[in-house]
């Protein structure tokens, strides 16, 4: 006869055991970016574009400063051929060459000031925030330079220091940081007083701790979109200038240069203008959306 029961003994490890499964922040992050097609779609674009700019120039030697064929009138005005897959410009020279070599100029100068931008925004504006003696000094600083616009304030810097490359970056950064540190104050400013901080501060944790430790992890995703947000602003703020015929010198290569440059060319020559002009699009918008949908898929909302 079957017994209807049946006796089982008792294991005190499984009531140790956690049913829950495991779960990994980071790896539903990038679960949760990688559902996004279009996401995908631009992370490629914008991987293709970076390695290009990075590769290519070193290996083309472009020049801004010569004009080998313009003398041979037969090499100069060509449209995009297979020889020359962008053309060529007004003195002969590979518009593929030129461009790459722009690009990778407007890139580094992007992510160069984004790097300095967020490290001292994010460093000053989380102890901004949590401090009350500091913040009253740096809120009449900040109210000075917010009324200034900024890129008054990179031209005036440029003038005065002059034009180069890390000149430019020098001017970019020396108060593009502000605007960052104020908005990291404010997320700080939100999160300082919840009870955990309240009881971390009671038990003698250092303010380093309580800041690293307590606070800048749940701004990770307000971090990622000041991310994506920074450098096609660069990006568009360095083009602008060197449209404008400010902040880089002649002999360095740049987007907005050549945009400038081959303005009057529009109607005659489009591919001219219109091919940095797409260049320089294609980098924006695929950082921007990359940028915005990691950092949607950092908010720990969307992991629910």
């Amino acid at each position: 006869m079957d017994k209807k029961f049946l006796f089982v003994e008792i294991d005190e490890q499984a009531s140790e055991h956690i049913a829950a499964p495991h779960y990994s922040y980071w790896k539903s992050v990038f679960r949760t970016f990688f559902k996004s097609k279009l996401a995908i779609a631009m992370l490629i674009l914008a991987t293709i574009i970076f390695s290009i700019a990075m590769i290519q120039p070193l290996f083309s030697n472009y020049d801004p400063l010569s004009s080998p064929n313009i003398l041979d009138f037969s090499l100069r005005f060509n449209p995009p051929n297979a020889t020359n897959w962008f053309g060529t410009d007004n003195v002969g020279n590979s518009l593929f060459d030129a461009v790459w070599a722009g690009t990778r100029t407007s890139i580094l100068i992007s992510f160069i000031s984004t790097a300095i931008n967020l490290t001292l925004g994010i460093a000053v504006g989380a102890f901004w925030g949590y401090s009350k003696k500091f913040d009253k000094v740096m809120l009449e600083i900040y109210n000075v330079v917010a009324n200034v616009p900024f890129l008054l304030v990179v031209t005036m810097m440029l003038y005065v220091i002059g034009y180069g490359f890390w000149k430019l970056i020098f001017a970019l950064t020396i108060t593009g940081w502000f605007g960052i540190a104020y908005f990291i104050r404010t997320q700080v400013m939100i999160i300082r007083d919840r009870e955990y901080n309240l009881v971390s501060r009671c038990l003698g944790t250092p303010t380093s701790r309580m800041i690293t430790r307590n606070i800048l992890p749940y701004l990770t995703s307000v971090i990622v979109t000041l991310l994506s947000r920074e450098i096609p602003v660069i990006i568009s703020t360095e083009s602008v200038l060197s449209f404008l015929g400010i902040g880089l010198t002649a002999a360095t290569p740049s987007l907005g240069r050549m945009i400038s440059q081959y303005t009057s060319f529009i109607n005659a020559y489009p591919y001219l203008f219109w091919i940095p002009v797409s260049i320089l699009a294609s980098v924006s918008i695929s950082f921007y959306i990359v940028g915005q949908t990691f950092a949607d898929a950092s908010d720990p909302k969307t992991h629910m």
